[in-house]
């Protein structure tokens, strides 16, 4: 197996942080342009006044000629058309049918709606609805759209789920508290950073080791379960220098997540269970916080035990240990780890299915990089992996781990389509469904499709519609924006899982289907592993 070499005395490697937005070197493989995930050679002060720069602003479009247009749609009577489109969403159509079948009627991508939950969970469930490339950006745009209180959508999860505090994610930026918090997210993810390759090697490899043993056994790997253990591991020990396995939590801590996540997301969650049962157990009414204060408690004491450092940059920057600890929970467990635990299995299906051509030209791009930085996976090597990274960013925009976004209006404001403009209100709830937006054909060329090589020479254009982070992928994440501040933590360690498994394996077969949680929010998929051919050249 190659070593890996760790960059603590070799330039740093950096994510985005609100200190600066570093200019964008580019490295060249042949004359194909590729933009890289920074390094850095030193380490800048953590003070709350080193972190404020100037935010490059998504920048509104041009004036066009395009025809003004009211926005079709309607919601139905009151309650009674929000309930009629709830059953459409969750029972009847689905969600992509539900939000497709009113595209065609309506022969439009923006139009009026409901979004559930509706009744009785949120008293207004009305929504202008955002379906293709051109329209969806307004949501990055901070001077148009407010983001207070509708990370989840129509409705906030009560904080009694988070220590009775509202963490940052429901936060918009022009809250005091924003920043800060922001600040401390972007610390928690630097300050140990030279640790992250090799515990992602470490505990991946124990993954692969894992998924070899029950293939041997039984013929079959479930990779999900695995992949879950294996992603909380890997975050504990990365992030924050501790082995849930040697603590209290031991191995519980993706079934504790799962429940906990299942009481903030179950009004628009689909269980699969008889619609009476789901309407009245997730829909009706919220559930009792109290049902899950003990599971929340092992988390918290397990992050507020292994998180020294993190507390005495949070008492620099004004935050409560307690607060900061239960933004550190929300951080690692529902976006970091929910983001592994939809996003990697939804890569490894769509890899597995594309077959063993695209496996035999990721193994070889991938070993002729490694060999040539001396063996060692580095960061210079991995920017030599042109095909990787595009197959990384194209799992993301087919499949974005977050589908639904939401604002509202500060404003009223134009809203441009491809083929109209429409006005909306002050107050409007705007609902972008990023499917749709990142698979639109007037922007993608065979849109519905893997294509490897998509982003690769002057396809990397198409980087600033890849939208999977709640803002471009050619912008990045500051205190001044909503976008994900792991939106390259993320793509970093997806390029080291597709680098470790084609290291490891020439080919692999799968088989997938979606899970039955989350059909109503994210796709997930169930993989499960048939075959793993090991390195052969």
């Amino acid at each position: 197996m190659s070593s890996i070499v760790i960059p603590s005395l070799q330039p740093h490697l950096r994510f985005p942080s609100s200190q600066e937005t570093p200019q964008r070197s580019r490295s060249r493989v042949g004359f194909v342009s590729i933009r890289p995930i920074y390094a850095t050679d030193g380490v800048s002060s953590s003070s709350s006044s080193s972190l404020q720069v100037p935010q490059r602003i998504v920048s509104p479009p041009e004036p066009t000629k395009l025809p003004l247009r009211k926005v079709p749609g309607d919601y139905g009577p009151p309650m009674f058309g929000a309930l009629k489109d709830r059953h459409d969403y969750f029972y009847n159509q689905g969600r992509e049918e539900y939000l497709k079948s009113r595209m065609l009627r309506y022969e439009s991508t923006v139009y009026r709606t409901n979004m559930p939950p509706g009744p009785f969970i949120t008293s207004d469930s009305r929504v202008v609805v955002l379906l293709d490339g051109k329209s969806f950006p307004v949501l990055f745009d901070h001077s148009k759209v407010e983001k207070k209180d509708l990370f989840t959508g129509t409705y906030m999860p009560v904080t009694e789920l988070t220590g009775g505090y509202r963490v940052l994610s429901y936060i918009d930026p022009s809250e005091p508290d924003h920043a800060k918090l922001k600040q401390l997210i972007f610390f928690l993810l630097k300050h140990r950073r030279d640790k992250i390759m090799p515990e992602f090697h470490s505990t991946f490899s124990e993954l692969f080791e894992t998924l070899e043993k029950d293939l041997a056994a039984a013929g079959r790997a479930e990779y999900n379960a695995s992949g879950e253990q294996a992603a909380f591991n890997f975050l504990a020990r990365s992030l924050f220098g501790a082995d849930p396995v040697d603590s209290k939590l031991g191995r519980d801590a993706p079934k504790l997540i799962a429940k906990w996540v299942l009481f903030q997301l179950g009004p628009v969650l689909s269980l699969g269970l008889p619609k009476v049962v789901e309407e009245l157990l997730l829909r009706t009414v919220r559930l009792p916080p109290a049902l899950i204060k003990a599971d929340y408690r092992r988390l918290y004491d397990f992050f507020y035990k292994s998180s020294e450092a993190v507390f005495e940059e949070a008492d620099r920057l004004g935050i409560s240990r307690e607060e900061a600890c239960h933004n550190l929970l929300f951080t690692t467990c529902f976006n970091s780890f929910g983001g592994m635990k939809i996003f990697f299995p939804n890569m490894i299906k769509w890899i597995g299915r594309a077959g063993v051509n695209l496996h035999t030209r990721l193994a070889r791009e991938i070993r002729t990089a490694v060999k040539a930085n001396g063996g060692k996976i580095t960061m210079g090597a991995m920017e030599q992996m042109p095909l990787m990274k595009s197959v990384v960013y194209e799992a993301l925009r087919i499949e974005p781990p977050v589908p639904v976004q939401y604002g509202r209006a500060k404003k009223d404001l134009v809203v441009e389509s491809h083929d109209a403009a429409f006005e909306i209100k002050e107050g409007e709830v705007i609902c972008g469904y990023q499917p749709f937006a990142t698979r639109d054909p007037k922007i993608f060329d065979r849109a519905d499709e893997l294509v490897p090589d998509r982003f690769t020479g002057e396809g990397e254009e198409l980087l600033k519609h890849v939208i999977w982070s709640n803002g471009p992928e050619t912008q990045s994440p500051s205190v001044q924006n909503k976008q994900c501040a792991g939106k390259d933590f993320i793509v970093f360690i997806s390029r080291l899982l597709v680098v470790e498994l084609f290291l490891r394996y020439d080919s692999f077969d799968i088989e997938a289907s979606n899970t039955p949680l989350g059909a109503a929010v994210t796709v997930s998929a169930a993989v499960t592993v048939t075959s793993l051919k090991k390195a052969s050249f």
